[in-house]
């Protein structure tokens, strides 16, 4: 048994690491965006039923990259459609929310969804809209980025 003359003396218990910072406390998230998210998710759902109920099937929601986010991607025989999800409290809110530079992120966005997704086979491709307002039935816009 060796004596207490050989004992190494115990390590702190906060080490000081140079360079190492101590984690900075999340500051707390915005209420308002937090309602907004949540309200962007509940408006994609419902586009998502919206489109299932039309007979289309649903390929992808959410789909982030680089260029941007496309709400769903959904496919119905030959068809692939990409929709932007805007809900506002007027229909002429959520149109006038999709934005020319939007359509522009949204179809870079597109191209790289077909490029990572070489198996969907397709012979149409459409950019779609579908606008919610509380207590009105979702509004589907066929090719809305056409306009």
């Amino acid at each position: 048994m060796p004596n207490d003359d050989d004992a190494l003396p115990p390590l702190p218990r906060n080490p000081r690491v140079p360079g190492l910072q101590p984690k900075k406390p999340k500051p707390e998230p915005n209420p308002d965006r937090v309602a907004a998210f949540s309200r962007g998710i509940s408006a994609e759902s419902i586009a998502a039923a919206w489109l299932i109920g039309k007979g289309y099937r649903i390929l992808a929601r959410r789909f982030r990259c680089a260029a941007g986010e496309i709400d769903i991607v959904a496919g119905r025989r030959h068809t692939i459609i990409f929709v932007e999800v805007k809900a506002r409290a007027t229909f002429d809110e959520a149109a006038e929310a999709v934005t020319p530079r939007q359509r522009s992120r949204i179809a870079t966005a597109a191209e790289i969804w077909l490029a990572n997704n070489p198996k969907v086979t397709f012979t149409d491709l459409r950019f779609d809209a579908i606008l919610i307002v509380p207590g009105k039935l979702p509004k589907h816009i066929p090719g809305a980025f056409e306009t």
